[in-house]
């Protein structure tokens, strides 16, 4: 009677295993379904969340401006950030596109005009008398040399179109972000009573601390990255078109990069300005060699006004996760890596303040 009550437990707990078994293989795949169905959305959903965080500010301010009416704030959001994005956006590329074409169109007729290089050159470390040497012979007849080298210049064709059209994808992509950022605006108490929700859920009662600093961490690499390395692209775009250089489009989106890097801008406008020197006269030269240097040193007095701005996190800290974020993601990650290190350090000083201290533990061992 025994072996047969053993058994029939067996049995039971057997098939308890089985049942579980078969609901977490159900579970798992309908997860994973769920998530191949999402998957190319994704992305566009972050970067609509980030945007939301980042305008809610404006859509609140306009929303009271407009007797509360949400919708129509957020329409005007969408449409004023589309035309601010899209219409810079189709003409630095097509400036791209057409310095390109103009450069490539005057290779292979033998119209482009190299100014002659400067002597100074050949004093360059390392590279100056091959480049200088390059450059002369460029000047002389740019035919023979672009012939020398077949490859590579269709190499480079191909990149700066794969370049450029792949700016053009991310302007798209980020426009439909803005149009979804806005939706999530208009819905945003019942968006935010959800999230509440679920943090309560993962993080008990950090939860709703843990929501502020991401909202405040994202706001603060919106201004200090972001808006540093867009205000440095367009006083460099502005600079470069003032002075009348080919191809300012391409030199101003590849400031706009260089500062998403936390690169300096000056890598690309001090080349820019020493060929500025070889074609203008000296005082215009000075003057833009001067505005580029102060364009590039600007971030070291724009970031502490705008980056950690109303957080108790170190600005470096943000400053390290961003770019952190930046090198192992791309640029999603500047906002994903600013917020995973700052809520890394909050929740690295909870743990600092709630550790005894000496006096506290010498007393619990007196009274053990």
């Amino acid at each position: 009677m025994k072996n047969l009550q053993e058994l029939t437990s067996d049995q039971a707990f057997n098939r308890r295993i089985i049942d579980i078994t078969i609901k977490l293989s159900a579970m798992a795949m309908i997860i994973l379904w769920c998530f191949s169905i999402i998957k190319p959305f994704i992305l566009i959903t972050i970067w609509a969340a980030i945007l939301a965080v980042a305008l809610y500010p404006l859509h609140e301010k306009l929303t009271a401006l407009l007797k509360g009416n949400k919708k129509l704030a957020s329409t005007i959001i969408a449409l004023v950030g589309i035309s601010i994005i899209a219409i810079p956006s189709i003409n630095l590329s097509s400036s791209a596109i057409d310095s390109a074409q103009h450069v490539y169109n005057g290779i292979e007729d033998g119209t482009l005009k190299i100014p002659a290089a400067d002597e100074s050159i050949k004093e360059w470390p390392l590279v100056g008398e091959k480049l200088f040497n390059l450059w002369l012979d460029a000047s002389q007849d740019i035919q023979k040399v672009a012939g020398q080298y077949p490859e590579q210049l269709k190499s480079l064709s191909s990149t700066l179109l794969s370049a450029v059209a792949g700016i053009g994808g991310g302007i798209l992509q980020f426009i439909v972000s803005l149009i979804i950022a806005v939706v999530f605006m208009a819905k945003s108490a019942s968006l935010h009573q959800g999230v509440s929700k679920l943090m309560r859920r993962l993080m008990n009662d950090s939860g709703d601390r843990t929501i502020s600093t991401t909202i405040a961490t994202i706001r603060s690499v919106a201004t200090g990255v972001l808006g540093v390395a867009v205000i440095q692209s367009l006083l460099s775009g502005v600079g470069l078109m003032i002075a009348d250089i080919p191809g300012a489009g391409i030199w101003a989106i590849a400031v706009l990069i260089l500062a998403i890097a936390q690169l300096p801008p000056i890598l690309i406008l001090g080349p820019v300005a020493a060929y500025y020197f070889s074609v203008a006269d000296t005082t215009p030269a000075i003057a833009f060699l001067i505005f580029s240097i102060i364009v590039s040193a600007s971030d070291a007095f724009l970031k502490p006004l705008f980056l950690g701005r109303g957080m108790s996190i170190p600005m470096i800290v943000i400053l390290l996760g961003a770019i952190g974020g930046m090198l192992l993601s791309g640029i999603i990650g500047l906002f994903v890596g600013a917020v995973v290190l700052a809520l890394g350090y909050e929740l690295m000083m909870d743990w600092l303040s709630h550790t005894p201290d000496s006096k506290e533990s010498d007393s619990e061992v007196q009274q053990s």
